[in-house]
């Protein structure tokens, strides 16, 4: 069996692909909100805030913030 290999040098890196759909995002934040509800740790719950925050900046969502 022979591999092909492309020996010639890249002048850019390919192009990113994204990890998470929109959907994805969505849930990401209801399943943020629920937690944060369940929890009593303010620690915890000042993290949970500030992921909960940067998720919304890629999606916009029709939830309350918790």
């Amino acid at each position: 069996m022979t591999t092909m290999t492309d020996d010639t040098p890249k002048t850019e890196p390919g192009r990113a692909r994204a990890l998470f759909s929109t959907a994805d995002f969505r849930l990401l934040r209801t399943a943020l909100t629920h937690y944060a509800r369940a929890t009593e740790d303010r620690e915890e719950l000042a993290k949970i805030n500030a992921l909960h925050h940067r998720l919304g900046t890629y999606v916009r969502s029709e939830e309350p913030h918790v």
